[in-house]
């Protein structure tokens, strides 16, 4: 069994915020997934989140159980959620993937490793802070760091800080750039459930 997390934070204002690419691409997985016939979101009380559930099977071996879910916290407190699902279903943290934006990472680029610091991204530490332990995979989706005085068309745009940048709106450039890397993130996670998570890392983690 795998439980894949997509973080992000719930409402419509946060749709299309850089902070909510963990959401956006398990929409997107799971909207290539239902074509088989399975899978739908629902919220869960008893895992504060939105939960859907799949069974994945490869071409080569046997089924696997995947567990998907969007915590409903907000960021900060994603590790409720998480914690919640792992107790229930009793899986290793190794048998967790987080889904997450990642100011360190260039943006259009991934990657894709086990443990680790949260770097500052507080739902990561949320995490980290409820599981008591860093051992969990996570898909790091690069969005960049803010830049000043920066420009969407004609339109000037100022970001104070980083908190302002990760819950500012993508559009232009950063929105088409963004779309791309979700497409690649959906594939990476269907690598890592069709072969290995190693195989995944090659195929997918950028230079």
């Amino acid at each position: 069994m795998k439980i894949i997390v997509g973080l992000g934070n719930p409402g419509l204002k946060y749709e299309r915020t850089r902070h909510n690419l963990g959401f956006i691409v398990l929409d997107h997985f799971l909207k290539n997934f239902q074509p088989e016939g399975e899978g739908d979101w629902e919220e869960s009380k008893k895992f504060k989140s939105d939960f859907a559930q799949i069974s994945w099977q490869p071409k080569k071996g046997v089924f696997e159980k995947v567990i998907l879910i969007k915590p409903l916290t907000y960021m900060n407190n994603s590790g409720m959620a998480v914690k919640a699902v792992k107790d229930f279903y009793k899986v290793q943290n190794s048998d967790i993937w987080i889904i997450h934006d990642d100011v360190d990472l260039v943006l259009g680029s991934m990657k894709i490793r086990l443990g680790g610091a949260s770097a500052g991204h507080r739902g990561v530490e949320s995490i980290i802070n409820a599981l008591g332990t860093d051992k969990f995979w996570r898909f790091r989706l690069g969005i960049g760091r803010p830049k000043q005085n920066t420009k969407e068309g004609s339109k000037a745009i100022f970001f104070r800080g980083v908190d302002e940048y990760v819950l500012g709106d993508m559009a232009g450039q950063d929105w088409s750039k963004a779309k791309a890397l979700v497409k690649k993130a959906v594939k990476a996670l269907e690598t890592a459930l069709e072969k290995d998570l190693e195989t995944a890392m090659n195929r997918f983690n950028s230079k």
